[in-house]
């Protein structure tokens, strides 16, 4: 994968603060193994200061807050501390739903190296769904989580019998062109390769305070990928 420009990624910048659009398959902080390029230390060859506010995993993209000093990093830790930030998520999720602003109450629990279960011994999290669309097989939903715990949304759709497209650590399936498409034809020898190489989960939209109060909200355009599976997904109905 080419490593993007950091500039190229900067959604809203101000003296304290910038929000990028995170590309898939970039991890935020340094990985416990190996040397492969992070946001963060892209981001501290943009500013030598850069501190990431929060974190997405490595296959989500979206919204992504830094602080250019300490006192903004601070000002802004403490509003996602606070629960005062607003994460707005987009996913496609399997299966046909019809979610109204559906509350999921469930505990979360870390296990494994890199996994996590819901847990009623685990740590609160609660995540808000609704349906922005509904295709064929799928649905398009918006989550809103009110906590930030580890693989949250992901544990919360599977809850739901809803779990993400290619989510395929907790119960989704990859996706296929040919599961949609009548004449769906390959060349001899080759083999389909699932339509996206990572879960559907995208980080649209987030709204915090800046340092003199004023709430700023970032919009972030769906990359290359997630696009044209929504775009497909509308034309196969």
């Amino acid at each position: 994968m080419k490593q993007p420009d950091f500039q190229d990624l900067i959604l809203f910048e101000d003296d304290d603060y910038i929000v990028i659009n995170k590309p898939p398959f970039l991890a935020t902080l340094d990985e416990r193994v190996g040397g492969a390029p992070n946001i963060l230390r892209m981001a501290r060859q943009y500013h030598s200061d850069m501190q990431a506010c929060h974190r997405l995993d490595k296959e989500t993209s979206g919204a992504l807050a830094l602080a250019k000093n300490p006192e903004a990093y601070r000002h802004l830790s403490m509003q996602f501390e606070n629960r005062e930030v607003k994460k707005n998520y987009h996913a496609v999720a399997w299966g046909v739903h019809h979610f109204d602003n559906k509350l999921v109450d469930r505990s979360i629990e870390t296990t494994t190296k890199g996994k996590a279960r819901l847990a009623y011994k685990g740590k609160a999290a609660e995540t808000y769904f609704t349906t922005l669309e509904t295709f064929a097989k799928h649905t398009l939903v918006q989550c809103v989580p009110i906590t930030g715990r580890m693989h949250q949304i992901r544990l919360h759709l599977m809850y739901l019998q809803a779990p993400i497209v290619n989510d395929t650590l907790y119960g989704g399936e990859e996706f296929f062109l040919s599961s949609l498409k009548k004449k769906f034809n390959m060349k001899a020898g080759e083999e389909e390769q699932p339509f996206i190489k990572r879960f559907a989960l995208h980080a649209a939209k987030l709204t915090f305070a800046r340092l003199n109060g004023e709430e700023v909200t970032v919009e972030a355009p769906y990359p290359k990928d997630f696009r044209v599976l929504v775009e497909n997904m509308r034309q196969l109905q």
